[in-house]
């Protein structure tokens, strides 16, 4: 096997439960990178693609088979703020889809094995403000607004050829019905992730009413949660599976919580291999991490998937 996806994803995941990554920021602050920046890792485009490129191919060796793009806070927007203008923006934004696929293709010389994708994010307009409303929503917009910030980007990204969309992180049902509409006609399926706090989306909505538009659009190859507890993630796997009858992706935080006095991670993971395997018997069929997980704990998720439908 050469590691040259020869199916899509949507192929892949019908068939078995794949591995995404962990954290992009998180591999890169272990590795020494200050972060504080409104652009977050997004900064490193522009000053350490390489940095990128590292981070990358570090899930690729702990078992992914899935790597989310360094755009998730990646916007014409917030480059505009920061002095960069709309050209070199678009290089960015492209950049980060190229820097993955180059992490595939040094995976692939160390004999990886598998067949690797790569996903360009797409974060919530929330991210792009940098003052944690991705994790509240409501953010006065209407859907149309949204649509309008999200489709120029989403068309640039589609322009470098990422197998896939990550429109994760999404706080509100609102900013979920923007992102479906921007995905249209683009060529390029997606998966649509929100953000929950318990069995609703951050916004407070009912999460089998926010699932259900992505039922009955074709671009949408699954649906899930990211950036959540990991005990808020079984039910809402049941409840994707259940109102869409589409593949089901999640990718969690360690479960450790975020002193914001402190500046500081709290408390333990309770993120463990008992319940990948349960988020997998209840659907799931992307299964990584997000805030706090690194290449070590794919190694884990790998290890507690491989044997049970890992592909």
């Amino acid at each position: 096997m050469t590691g040259t996806p020869t199916a899509s994803l949507a192929d892949a995941l019908a068939s078995g439960t794949l591995v995404l990554d962990g954290g992009m920021s998180n591999q890169l602050e272990s590795a020494g990178f200050d972060l504080s920046d409104a652009l977050w890792s997004a900064r490193l485009l522009a000053e350490r693609p390489e940095a990128i490129t590292e981070a990358h191919l570090a899930y690729f060796t702990a078992g992914a088979s899935v790597a989310i793009t360094a755009s998730y806070q990646a916007t014409f927007e917030g480059f505009a703020a920061r002095g960069v203008g709309p050209a070199e923006a678009a290089r960015l934004l492209r950049l980060s889809v190229e820097l993955a696929r180059e992490a595939a293709r040094r995976a692939r010389a160390g004999d990886a094995g598998r067949p690797l994708w790569v996903a360009a994010s797409v974060g919530p307009y929330g991210a792009m403000l940098a003052d944690g409303s991705e994790y509240r929503g409501n953010y006065g917009l209407s859907v149309a607004d949204l649509e309008r910030f999200h489709r120029p980007r989403m068309e640039t990204l589609a322009e470098a050829g990422p197998d896939v969309f990550a429109l994760e992180t999404v706080p509100d049902a609102a900013e979920a019905q923007a992102l479906l509409r921007a995905v249209r006609g683009l060529g390029v399926p997606a998966w649509l992730s929100y953000t929950v706090d318990g069995d609703r989306t951050r916004a407070g909505q009912p999460l089998a009413e926010a699932f259900a538009p992505a039922a009955d659009v074709d671009e949408i190859v699954a649906v899930g949660v990211n950036c959540c507890a990991p005990q808020d993630v079984e039910r809402a796997v049941e409840t994707a599976a259940r109102v869409t009858g589409k593949p089901v992706v999640v990718y969690p935080n360690s479960g450790e919580s975020w002193d914001a006095g402190a500046r500081a991670w709290t408390g333990r993971t309770t993120f463990g291999p008992d319940r990948v395997r349960s988020w997998r018997d209840a659907g799931a069929r992307l299964v990584g991490g997000c805030c706090r997980v690194g290449p070590e704990g794919i190694v884990a998720i790998a290890g507690a998937l491989e044997g049970g439908g890992a592909q």
